[in-house]
């Protein structure tokens, strides 16, 4: 049946009359241009507008947006701005703003370059949610990927690959998450026909033989059972579909085994009609039934009935015996249970919640799967339209993509990248466009860095940044260089009294030119004097006037300041525990110079000890540092305690070693586990084969205590192939 059948069959006489008049208006733009084939492109059009009509069972404005989808795409690329703008004008005058804006919304799409990057896939999928601000911009999509599928045999071969990639890896899970289960199938087994061809061929070959056979079977596995329940009365009908070739393929290479390996080739489902008040009584009491007839596997009995998944997933799954060595899976439920399983609501996509108000990409796709079931009204009109995420995606220029929050500027897209790329970063171009560190980013922007040698980061970018690791970078640096002048300051400061032969010691002189500039601490005034920010020689006038007796009461004030803050330490140490004396550990640099020890890498939580160095400050070491023995047995003299304040935070680098089998994809499983499920920030990773089987390597994540390091070394010996993992 062709397009204009089907249109004739769905809709009013006022939308075929329009659905003519996009067809004419597209047949004159797209006029004389071809597929690869030969074949017309408004085929294509057409194909896809009959997709979204029979099998998605969208409306008139999706079916002209479809037809005139194409239009918009090549407009973009060809006219000038002015003149695509015309054209977007022209639809939306002769068709209508929603066509337009969804015409739009395809086109948006359409211009992202997706790199074939199983780590970036999730990130694809948000975005392309993000972009569809009416929802049934995705729907079309899929629709129009769909066709690219079924016609990918006349695309040129070096294509086939990425398209098959893109849409299993994608497209297919979108539709998943919809409750499209016929799109996600098709889809799925379609790429896998070009991905891997001799495993499609073998599987599918394998259904061809055995269909017959199979259907002979299932009458003869299902009469006893059917006899028994009709005897007692059950309400009930029995679906029985065989699994997709990409679903076979896919618990073949995950189990092992071969395909006469695969339990369940077929489902059967035993479907009760009932009162939920029944429920429970009668899905047992066919348990019981199907028992009777068949030997069950009590090790894949599952049973949600009575503790239903976290997703609301309710059934009774057994697995019996039917002789000869064959299993089958039998789930037993009802209409509500099934129909809330077919719904998607218990798909293997775990929906987040609602965070601040604001509904996620995954929440939002749910939802609109509830729509489409919905009768009355169009989709637009029954949906808040655009998907609430907080996050926005943005490009790196060789197609990388990175997902920030809203609000990201380019400064913190360079932190993002490298903490080198972001304490260097002088600007951006945005698109092309040359902008400031503060620029906003977009969806969907394509953003290049530029840096400079002598740039540094100001105590002002943290008024521009919004990410925490952006944050945290600055602060650091901050903190080095607060140090670094502190201690050329300082030394400076002692060498010019020295030369001077200023009667007073280095702390009276501190104390009093504090007083006189009005300063807090002493690291202010090392500061100031180190950027010039205080000249130098113009503190020896000062100090003279202060010690030739012209200024006797401020130096008794500094002097009482300093016998006074000398009372208040002592004080203190008296009341504090037993540890007090201890050096505590926080961002309070003002007072102490310190530098955690490179050869352990202490983190908040570890037990350490301060060692003072030469010229450096001190330097803390964790109590089991490989040196701790050298360092405390040669020099006890210059070990100090040391602990943690409570309340310091920050992101301390530890090192995991990691030993696991030698298999493909370990490494991307433990990338997984620790940026996406515990956040944490990656700086290094190695793995290793060793030759014999296993690998051996190293992973370095930042982390803000030692109580997160125990969670991720347990997550990450959770990971199937991983033999061991520790701390180093």
């Amino acid at each position: 049946m062709n397009l204009k059948a089907r249109v004739a069959e769905s809709f009013s006489e006022t939308t075929q009359q329009l659905v003519a008049a996009a067809l004419d208006f597209a047949s004159k733009w797209l006029g004389g241009r071809t597929r690869y084939d030969g074949t017309p492109l408004l085929n294509h059009s057409l194909a896809v507008a009959e997709i979204v009509i029979t099998e998605i069972g969208l409306g008139r404005n999706s079916t002209l947006a479809s037809i005139l989808h194409d239009v918009v795409r090549i407009a973009y690329k060809e006219l000038s701005e002015e003149e695509f703008s015309t054209l977007v004008d022209r639809i939306s005058s002769d068709f209508g703003k929603e066509v337009a804006g969804i015409t739009l919304g395809l086109n948006n799409i359409s211009t992202l370059k997706v790199k074939t990057s199983k780590e970036q896939a999730s990130n694809f999928r948000e975005l392309i949610v993000a972009y569809s601000e009416d929802p049934r911009v995705i729907l079309i999509k899929l629709a129009d990927r769909l066709e690219v599928m079924r016609s990918l045999a006349i695309f040129p071969k070096e294509k086939h690959r990425k398209k098959a990639w893109e849409s299993m890896n994608l497209y297919a899970q979108i539709a998943h998450k919809l409750g499209l289960y016929n799109i996600k199938s098709e889809l799925e087994d379609i790429a896998l026909k070009y991905l891997e061809p001799q495993d499609y061929a073998h599987i599918h070959q394998k259904l061809s033989e055995s269909e017959a056979e199979r259907l002979a079977f299932i009458a003869r596995f299902l009469e006893p059972i059917t006899e028994r329940l009709d005897k007692l009365g059950v309400r009930y009908h029995i679906k029985s579909r065989t699994k997709s070739i990409f679903s076979i393929w896919n618990k073949m290479r995950k189990q092992q085994v071969p395909f006469e390996g695969v339990y369940d080739i077929f489902a059967l489902r035993i479907i009760i009609d009932c009162e939920k008040e029944e429920e429970k009584r009668l899905c047992w009491t066919v348990y019981s039934v199907v028992s009777d007839c068949y030997r069950p596997n009590p090790e894949r009995m599952r049973d949600w009935i009575s503790i239903p998944k976290s997703n609301g997933y309710e059934s009774l799954h057994t697995t019996v015996s039917a002789g000869d060595g064959r299993w089958v899976e039998i789930q037993i439920r009802t209409e509500r249970m099934d129909a809330v399983a077919e719904r998607g609501i218990a798909a293997h996509w775990r929906y987040k919640g609602v965070n601040q108000g604001a509904q996620t990409s995954e929440m939002w796709l749910s939802r609109l799967r509830e729509l489409l079931e919905e009768k009355g009204g169009s989709i637009a009109e029954r949906f808040d339209a655009k998907p609430a995420t907080k996050e926005l995606f943005v490009f790196t220029p060789n197609g990388d993509i990175r997902k920030l929050p809203e609000g990201a500027t380019i400064l913190d897209f360079a932190f993002d990248i490298h903490t080198n790329l972001g304490a260097t970063c002088s600007g951006g171009r945005v698109n092309g466009r040359a902008v400031s560190i503060r620029e906003p980013l977009r969806n969907g922007d394509i953003v290049e860095i530029m840096t400079q040698k002598n740039q540094t980061p100001k105590a002002d970018w943290l008024n521009v940044v919004v990410t925490a690791k952006a944050r945290s970078r600055i602060k650091a640096y901050l903190r080095e260089e607060q140090l670094k002048n502190a201690r050329i300051g300082r030394e400076e400061l002692e060498r010019k009294i020295k030369n001077w032969k200023v009667e007073a010691t280095i702390d009276e002189a501190v104390a009093y030119l504090c007083k006189y500039f009005k300063l807090k601490t002493g690291t202010e005034l090392y500061a100031l004097i180190a950027t010039q920010k205080i000249e130098i020689g113009s503190l020896k006038e000062i100090l003279n006037h202060w010690l030739s007796g012209a200024a006797d009461e401020e130096r008794r004030q500094a002097a009482a300041e300093q016998e006074a803050e000398k009372l208040r330490a002592a004080e203190r140490k008296e009341a504090a525990p037993a540890r007090s004396d201890a050096l505590v550990i926080d961002e309070g640099i003002n007072r102490i110079e310190y530098k955690l020890a490179k050869c352990c890498n202490p983190i908040k939580g570890d037990e350490v000890f301060g060692f003072i160095t030469v010229g450096t400050g001190i330097t803390i070491h964790r109590t089991d540092c490989p040196n701790a023995r050298r360092l405390r047995e040669n020099f006890p003299y210059r070990v100090i305690e040391a602990r943690w304040r409570e309340s310091v935070d920050g992101a301390f680098r530890v090192t995991i070693a990691i030993v696991a089998k030698s298999e493909p994809g370990i490494a991307n499983q433990i990338t997984e586990i620790v940026s996406r499920e515990l956040h944490l920030n990656i700086r290094t990773m190695t793995l290793n084969s060793r030759g014999d089987g296993t690998a051996l390597g190293t992973i370095s994540v930042e982390v803000p205590s030692v109580g997160v390091v125990d969670t991720l070394i347990h997550s990450i010996c959770r990971i199937k192939g991983v033999q061991r993992a520790y701390r180093v």
